[in-house]
């Protein structure tokens, strides 16, 4: 009897599988309210209130397809970074750009390198083109740029993913590590530079926009659904030589882009006095966070990102349980998977109420843990 449909017989081979469980799949399966979203780095401060004004005044307009060259937008962020709009593609996303990036590198076979224990959806791509994966550990909590490198050359990978800031333990390289790391891979390695954590970061962590323009092997990508506010607009962007921009041409989706996404966005770019209001906020909230976490016995990390990584002193099953008893309690919360990162748990920033209820609770689920 033949099979149908006639999957590839690398999608036959592949894991039915979803990155990241929500909170919305935790309420419908484990039947309890979240009250506090604190797991998926969003931004639980919301975007501007010139934002929402932009979105329902070209609400009408919505029947409209978004214009496929997404041009007002990438001007607007042209002019904001100092660079071409031939320097600039948007996509869905840093995931929907990440997806494309390595459709356009990726094959079956392809050597990619990236951190064990990092970002996981850039692995779900990778492994979704047939790419074969190599994982270097962490070394101290940060991603192991020499092991990366080293890893490329050894095994001549065609790619490799870095994020500064990382997720999940919110560390960060200097710009000046970045530099070196990225100068010193080979040409045909394409550099994967994922800067969504950059509005939250200090200054010293990103090389200048122009650093690496004339580098066509470099894509920095960058988000609007951490700091500013649009997680649910899915809107990203990244930026490189025109060369390599251009060649997205050749697989994006062109009409993808929703045309409220691409006002919301240029609509908070605009913004910048609540962009560094809430900045602010996110601040004043890693301080809440690591506070809470220090007064009930755990170690909260350094954390240039909107969210902090707490080591919980034990392993990955000690993390779980917490993570797992919070969710009980309505606290939507995340952590590592991959050991030794997985003793930590992971609490995204977000308005002070939240903070509260993470305060009234952890004690009692530590208490019940013993």
């Amino acid at each position: 009897m033949t099979d149908f449909p006639r999957f590839t017989e690398l999608a036959k081979n592949l894991p039915a599988t979803v990155p990241f469980v929500g909170p919305e799949a935790l309420e419908r399966t484990r039947n309890y309210p979240i009250i506090a979203r604190l797991g998926a780095n969003e931004s639980g401060f919301g975007p501007s209130s010139t934002v929402l004004a932009a979105m329902r005044e070209a609400a009408g307009e919505v029947w409209k397809y978004s214009d496929p060259e997404h041009l007002s937008l990438r001007q607007a962020l042209a002019h904001h970074h100092g660079c071409s709009v031939d320097n600039i593609v948007v996509g869905e996303g840093v995931d929907g750009l990440l997806g494309m990036t390595v459709r356009l590198i990726v094959s079956p076979g392809t050597t990619v390198v990236t951190s064990l224990g990092g970002y996981p959806t850039f692995n779900y791509h990778v492994d979704g083109y047939g790419g074969a994966r190599i994982n270097v550990p962490y070394t101290g909590d940060r991603e192991d740029l020499d092991g990366l490198l080293a890893a490329v050359k050894a095994h001549d990978a065609t790619m490799v993913y870095f994020a500064n800031p990382d997720n999940p333990m919110g560390s960060f390289w200097h710009r000046d590590d970045v530099i070196r790391f990225a100068q010193a891979l080979p040409e045909t390695c394409m550099l994967v530079l994922d800067e969504a954590y950059c509005e939250c970061g200090p200054v010293e962590a990103f090389p200048e926009i122009d650093q690496f323009l004339d580098r066509p092997n470099i894509l920095r990508f960058r988000t609007f659904s951490k700091a500013y506010g649009l997680a649910g607009a899915r809107v990203g962007y990244a930026i490189g030589a025109p060369q390599t921009v251009r060649a997205f041409d050749k697989i994006r989706n062109h009409f993808g882009m929703p045309i409220l996404s691409l006002v919301a966005a240029e609509a908070a770019l605009a913004d910048q006095a609540y962009l560094q209001a809430v900045i602010g906020r996110i601040r004043t909230s890693r301080e809440e966070i690591s506070a809470i976490a220090t007064e009930n016995g755990l170690n909260p990390l350094a954390s240039a990102t909107n969210f902090v990584s707490v080591d919980c002193g034990r392993d990955g099953t000690y993390a779980r349980a917490i993570v797992d008893a919070l969710g009980a309690r309505g606290i939507f919360i995340r952590m590592p998977g991959v050991s030794p990162l997985n003793r930590c748990i992971r609490i995204s920033t977000g308005p002070h109420r939240d903070m509260q209820l993470l305060a009234e609770e952890l004690p009692a689920v530590l208490s019940a843990l013993g």
